[in-house]
């Protein structure tokens, strides 16, 4: 099992080579390349999955409201982006998201269904803003489903991995697997923070 996860990291680090950037919507079409999107950043991986993490730690509803929320917000961040509406701070708040969800895991504090899902909610506003910011030559809504879609599968990602945690440890999503994955993405974000 855990030769699996490693060879499921170690396939999600490739992912972000940046020899396959942003695929160009006039050769690959505007739905492959809002769903490659997501894929070829470090920074939307790193908080996609973490939000899965964290939502494993509440379980029950909390393994489809969360990611929901932040689907759903991230499309209307999204669509004020692409109706010209400035936001500031876009780039520092998505690297906030990497840190304080990370922390988030890594701490395993008790929050509620709502209060989880009403902070992915805020920052996934600030990342949607930024997909519409990078929209280019694609078409507005196929991009938009295609970046939604590859989302949720990054969330699936992170819900799989903190029930396999989980289950290595016999114990809940609170496992130190988990907790480690979330320091871990926390001291990524502070990587990126400072290093551009």
């Amino acid at each position: 099992m855990i030769r699996r996860l490693l060879i499921s990291a170690a396939a999600l680090g490739l992912a972000t080579a940046p020899a396959f950037a942003h695929l160009d919507p006039s050769e690959h079409g505007s739905l492959a390349a809002g769903f490659t999107h997501p894929l070829f950043g470090l920074d939307h991986i790193l908080v996609m999955v973490a939000v899965g993490l964290w939502a494993v730690t509440l379980r029950g509803r909390a393994l489809l409201a969360v990611p929901a929320a932040f689907v759903g917000t991230m499309g209307l961040g999204f669509l004020a982006a692409t109706a010209g509406v400035p936001l500031p701070f876009v780039e520092p708040v998505i690297l906030a998201s990497i840190i304080f969800i990370g922390i988030m895991v890594a701490l395993a504090l008790p929050f509620s269904t709502a209060g989880m899902a009403a902070a992915v909610a805020f920052f996934a506003f600030f990342h949607g803003h930024a997909h519409g910011g990078e929209l280019g030559e694609a078409g507005a809504a196929g991009f938009a489903f295609g970046f939604m879609i590859a989302t949720a599968v990054l969330h699936a990602g992170g819900i799989s991995l903190g029930i396999a945690f989980a289950k290595l440890q016999g114990g809940d999503g609170k496992s130190w697997l988990a907790r480690a994955a979330g320091a871990g993405t926390a001291a990524a974000g502070l990587l990126l923070a400072f290093a551009g």
